[in-house]
């Protein structure tokens, strides 16, 4: 089994990074005070802090920003989307196939 990511809040990601740019403390110091597993993290979040600011501190992962990425829905919406997908899918394959005019 693969290790299991912690989400870290939005709050503790900033008071990490202030620790880290007030001077007082290494990012060693900053993981081992918040309770951090790991003090790369600390380094990732100055540098998106110092990058992007506030904006870079927000969780990224399973977000998409692009059209048809990102991970697909375990549930569709309604049966009446998952039907237009699946006919979409169909006619797809039948013109990729060739099949249309047979």
């Amino acid at each position: 089994m693969g290790n299991t990511r912690r989400t870290y809040t939005k709050e503790l990601k900033m008071q990490a990074v202030q620790l880290y740019l007030e001077g007082e403390l290494s990012y060693q110091a900053v993981a081992k005070e918040l309770g951090i597993a790991d003090d790369r993290s600390v380094r990732r979040w100055v540098r998106h802090y110092e990058n992007e600011g506030m904006k870079g501190l927000e969780e990224k992962r399973g977000k998409s920003t692009h059209l048809r990425k990102g991970r697909p829905r375990k549930h569709p919406a309604s049966l009446e989307e998952e039907v237009r997908r699946l006919r979409a899918e169909n006619e797809f394959l039948k013109k990729w196939l060739g099949l249309e005019g047979r």
